[in-house]
């Protein structure tokens, strides 16, 4: 009779071992999701017209105009129309990856045929897309740049 009793003791001792380390296993695999999986950018967005042309060509020649210039971060879009000069930024933006995309898209009227419009995204101080078009008259040119890792 002690023999059983001691064997059912030894049992529900183990059983009891067995679950705290059931327990104690899932809590601590638990723990690394807790973790932010976010972080934070600074983001500068620019849309630059180079005008081109002969090489002899006098000051006060066309230049080139922008028409509009759009930009979103995550679901937030923002568009100027008509700005001035040959290069235009957002300057530094703070962006959160969990905004998930920026982009910009730029419309423009150039006077020569090898004037460009180009777009950029300068994610951390680093171009991270950037794309250029080539042309004269109206032209459009567009990109985005994407934080979800695929």
């Amino acid at each position: 009779m002690k023999q059983f009793y001691k064997s059912k003791s030894l049992l529900r001792l183990s059983f009891l071992f067995i679950i705290l380390f059931s327990v104690i296993s899932v809590v601590n695999s638990c723990k690394d999701d807790d973790e932010d999986q976010y972080t934070d950018h600074i983001v500068k967005l620019e849309a630059k017209i180079t005008t081109g042309g002969p090489p002899s060509t006098p000051p006060g020649s066309p230049t080139g105009d922008f028409k509009a210039v759009a930009t979103q971060i995550g679901t937030a879009p923002t568009t100027t129309f008509n700005p001035t000069g040959i290069t235009w930024s957002t300057g530094d933006i703070f962006v959160n990856s969990s905004q998930s995309q920026v982009s910009i898209a730029a419309n423009a009227v150039l006077p020569y045929a090898d004037s460009e419009l180009t777009v950029n995204i300068y994610v951390d101080g680093e171009i991270a897309k950037t794309k250029k078009v080539v042309g004269s008259g109206e032209v459009n040119v567009s990109t985005f740049y994407s934080f979800l890792e695929l």
